[in-house]
């Protein structure tokens, strides 16, 4: 199933492959079903939709419902391990990693992604972050477009949104901690805490 269309065309489709297919498929020998959405993220809520919408053909079962954001591929940067995954994230997704994470796509409002490590995103984060998630105060949060609903770096939790002061440019910025409160400064200063990643994002 398209993993890059709106998730409502999805179920269109779905709905509408079922109705087009041959009544003699669909009423004959019970059919196991493998799902595979590709790099989309789903809930809980839209997993129980698609089973209810193939569910509802008697014959049809759903053996696996998977989803692969991780597509993951890896790479080294100076030693650190850091992992490269494409989708968006939507209000009620979430998305855990162990480890520095680099995401290419966005976080919508009510969607969250958690990490050890560092946070990339190369999109917008309108929902929440969580670096350093074990307490690695070092760790950092990046974005292209940087308007989360909260933050969190360890321990450490942002002010509410209405009082950060975010670029209205269109500068990829990064949160970090400095004397033990969250900042926010625009990337091109991040050599001076993380001199390794100074070309990452030129």
């Amino acid at each position: 199933m398209s993993d890059t269309c709106l998730y409502t065309e999805l179920i269109n489709e779905l709905q509408h492959k079922l109705n087009k297919t041959h009544d003699q498929i669909l009423s004959g020998p019970t059919i196991s079903v493998q799902v595979k959405l590709g790099s989309r993220i789903i809930n809980q809520a839209e997993k129980e939709q698609i089973l209810g919408i193939i569910g509802s053909r008697e014959n049809l079962l759903v053996q696996s419902i998977e989803s692969d954001p991780q597509e993951a591929t890896e790479v080294n940067l100076k030693g650190e391990r850091l992992t490269v995954i494409k989708g968006i994230i939507r209000s009620g997704q979430s998305i855990e990693h162990e480890g520095n994470l680099m995401l290419f796509g966005d976080v919508n409002p009510g969607g969250s992604i958690y990490a050890t490590g560092d946070i990339y995103i190369m999109g917008s984060l309108r929902g929440l972050a969580h670096a350093g998630r074990e307490g690695n105060e070092a760790a950092i949060i990046a974005a292209s477009h940087l308007c989360p609903t909260q933050l969190r770096i360890a321990g450490v939790i942002s002010r509410p949104p209405d009082e950060w002061e975010f670029e209205k440019e269109a500068f990829m910025e990064f949160a970090h901690i400095r004397d033990g409160d969250m900042v926010i400064d625009k990337i091109s200063q991040l050599y001076r805490i993380r001199p390794e990643a100074q070309n990452m994002f030129v």
